[in-house]
């Protein structure tokens, strides 16, 4: 027995004359439109639940009320902060910033969080204070889906109901299965951006020599690391730019550890979990859910994040214990198969779905 899906949802890359911008910032608080074209698709496809996973800036949280009317239930991801913090990301000039979290979301319009602009902000910190105001999140979804039980106390600490929070993980599907044995390098794979802890990972592998690193990815930061490496003779740094899929498991399978040095509060990164999945350690950042998902001396290893000495100190000790490398390695796959399948997921969600329709009731 299994479900049957529909789908709705706009496309926000059809945002692009500044008359396409400028409405969807002016409507981004409510559109009747984007009501009345839920509601629509509701009445034909009948479905017993909805399950809301974006609505900015498109839909709006009018879909709540499109749904709530027609008597569904209604279960929210929260995939980022976006309800709390404008720039959904809990992050200012490359820093943890919390100021929305308790705060006015108007903060946001001071430093123009969202995307560099002031209008921008301001139409996002509108949407998000107006709601707040109603009490849309209190009253207008059944249960929410919050990523890591870090996430989840940081909703619970901007207002939203704690009864309502159900921790529900990523998953990766198919299992791609375990690495050929442990490698001779060390893997970074994501955004070569400030927040991801590039410039912290490239001073600590100054310090570091017995094995080599292969940075995985594309950002703004790109051409800043290709300097630092040339300038300061870090001979055994390969930039690889961006990889496909299949190329990321190869590099993760045949890698001694992933480092993921990251400095924000990460939603729930995949990496970490194709990593799991091939049974690979991870050296991470002891900063919000990271520390929660990477369990320390477990399925990875800490390091304070910013920290590029600690870093180096907490790398050398793996490549210094080789065989505890190993064991944390089988310790990570172990993990997957426990809490990162898709037959795990399924049934969690499952739950999660009864739930809400119980309470509906």
């Amino acid at each position: 027995m299994g479900n049957i899906v529909s789908t709705f949802y706009a496309e926000n890359k059809s945002i692009r004359s500044f008359k396409q911008k400028l409405d969807a910032a002016l409507y981004s608080t409510y559109s009747e439109k984007s009501k009345i074209s839920l509601r629509k698709k509701i009445k034909e496809f009948l479905p017993d639940i909805v399950h809301v996973h974006n609505f900015f800036p498109l839909l709006t949280p009018s879909v709540y009320d499109a749904i709530r009317i027609e008597g569904i239930p209604v279960v929210q991801t929260l995939h980022n902060y976006r309800i709390i913090c404008p720039n959904a990301m809990f992050l200012r000039n490359g820093r943890v910033c919390e100021d929305c979290l308790t705060g006015t979301s108007y903060n946001s319009v001071l430093h123009g969080c969202y995307r560099n602009s002031i209008i921008g902000s301001l139409a996002v910190a509108t949407m998000v204070e107006t709601h707040r105001k109603r009490q849309t999140w209190q009253k207008k979804v059944n249960r929410f889906i919050a990523l890591t039980e870090f996430a989840r106390q940081k909703f619970i600490g901007a207002g939203l109901p704690e009864e309502k929070i159900e921790v529900k993980s990523n998953f990766i599907s198919p299992d791609p299965g375990t690495r050929n044995g442990q490698g001779n390098y060390a893997l970074f794979v994501g955004r070569i951006s400030p927040e991801k802890g590039i410039l912290t990972l490239l001073k600590a592998w100054k310090r570091i020599r017995k094995i080599p690193l292969k940075i995985v990815g594309d950002g703004p930061l790109v051409e800043r690391t290709r300097r630092i490496v040339e300038f300061e003779n870090i001979n055994n740094i390969e930039l690889l730019g961006y990889c496909d899929r299949i190329r990321v498991f190869k590099l993760l399978k045949e890698a001694n550890f992933l480092i993921f040095p990251s400095e924000w509060y990460e939603g729930f990164p995949m990496t970490l979990v194709e990593a799991f999945a091939c049974e690979l350690p991870v050296v991470a950042s002891r900063i919000g859910g990271i520390a929660e998902i990477v369990d320390d001396e477990v399925t990875g290893v800490h390091f304070e994040p910013g920290d590029p000495d600690d870093l180096a100190d907490k790398i050398q000790w793996l490549l210094d214990h080789s065989d505890v490398c190993r064991r944390i390695g089988k310790n990570a796959r172990g993990v997957f198969l426990e809490k990162y399948t898709a037959k795990k997921n399924y049934e969690n969600l499952m739950n999660i779905y009864l739930k809400a329709i119980d309470e509906n009731r």
